[in-house]
């Protein structure tokens, strides 16, 4: 349950299968910020037997389009880049913390840091998003 209760994103999660699969729970939500966390599964493993760096992606993009459409104004991410700091493994409880750095009527930018149960930094996640300008 989420500490800080966001009705955009409640309405986004709720209609985000691809979230909901990853188990994604949603720990903080607020404008310009958002907490999300998660445990690696068998199925989200490479034949190298760690995670696809696309579930860490995919959990630092969720974080990036809660936190910034969080403001009550769409946004769409138009470009974003990740990476990878430290291999994580089946079992591992991530945690993706997205921290807004700009905002403007049009662009806003934001990072995001994927740690593991052990607070170890893993993924370190740029994305800048684009604004439409249409409400929620």
């Amino acid at each position: 349950m989420p500490i800080n209760k966001n009705k955009i994103v409640e309405k986004m999660y709720s209609n985000d299968a691809f979230s909901q699969w990853l188990g994604i729970k949603r720990i903080i939500e607020e404008p310009g910020k958002c907490i999300l966390e998660m445990q690696v599964t068998e199925q989200m493993t490479n034949g190298f037997g760690i995670a696809h760096g696309g579930i860490t992606y995919s959990l630092a993009d969720s974080a990036l389009a809660f936190a910034s459409n969080a403001h009550g104004i769409q946004a769409v991410s138009i470009e974003t880049s990740i990476s990878h700091t430290a291999p994580v493994k089946e079992g591992d409880v991530l945690t993706a913390t997205a921290i807004e750095k700009s905002c403007t009527n049009k662009i806003g930018i934001y990072e995001v840091q994927v740690t593991n149960q052990s607070e170890k930094v893993v993924a370190l996640f740029k994305g800048t998003v684009y604004r439409t300008g249409k409400a929620w």
